[in-house]
């Protein structure tokens, strides 16, 4: 089984370990020129962002060859998933790949502009998170089948999301925004946890126009020297069964 996967703050790294087989990651697949995944089964583990699946999701699934008997995707969100289990399928079945099975997670929610984190990391025994990978590790192990259909009512509400959440939230040059403050010491950490290569430190922190919004950037800084001029509060997150280690390994 190879369980392919996105991850910015560790949520996505640490179902996909739980879910076992081989995990392989996104951004790192992406650098190849061709992508050819075979297998009994094989899956995507990602987060919801915006209403659906992160950008660099969207492009591994229409570049990706994937042969298997079993094929299943798993969202990580932290409060709506909203047309996110449709644009599965809607993606699957463009990609010419059969959807088995597609479920959910909700974990501790790393959108900055969106929740206060320490209340996100304090409320999350009340999400029993490990109750429902353990729900999603038997489903797969089972082959358990659940493929959602699209319909027409599927296909306007994910044009709608993408519509707004496109123009309101999912903007390539987000980063742009972020601001430096003095304690930055450029020791390009935020560079190495960047799935897409969009920030350069020289004597300076420079941000591209390509940013994923997965603001593993913001919460990996190890001088919390990066911030949103709309954030809730300056608590970071990471998930505690991951380390900073693994996320570089996994997008840098």
């Amino acid at each position: 089984m190879k369980v392919c996967y996105f991850t910015a703050t560790g949520n996505c790294l640490y179902v996909a370990k739980r879910i076992g087989g081989e995990a392989l990651s996104i951004p790192q697949l992406m650098k190849q020129d061709r992508i050819e995944l075979t297998d009994d089964a094989v899956g995507i583990v990602c987060p919801v962002y915006g209403g659906e699946m992160p950008k660099m999701v969207r492009r591994f699934m229409e570049k990706a060859a994937i042969q298997t008997d079993y094929f299943f995707f798993i969202y990580t969100y932290g409060m709506n998933h909203s047309v996110a289990i449709p644009n599965a399928a809607a993606l699957a079945a463009k990609a010419g790949i059969r959807l088995d099975y597609v479920n959910t997670v909700k974990m501790v929610d790393n959108y900055l502009p969106g929740f206060e984190m320490k209340n996100q990391m304090e409320n999350a025994p009340a999400k029993k998170i490990e109750e429902q990978i353990d729900a999603v590790c038997r489903d797969i192990a089972a082959r358990k089948k659940n493929a959602p259909s699209v319909g027409i009512v599927q296909k306007i509400g994910m044009a709608l999301v993408r519509n707004t959440m496109g123009r309101v939230v999912l903007k390539d040059t987000a980063a742009q925004h972020y601001i430096v403050n003095d304690d930055c010491i450029r020791c390009g950490i935020c560079a190495k946890v960047c799935p897409a290569n969009n920030i350069t430190v020289t004597d300076q922190v420079r941000f591209s126009d390509h940013c994923e919004d997965c603001y593993a950037c913001l919460h990996a800084c190890p001088k919390n020297a990066l911030h949103m001029k709309n954030e809730r509060s300056a608590v970071r997150f990471r998930n505690e069964h991951v380390t900073l280690k693994e996320i570089i390994a996994a997008n840098e």
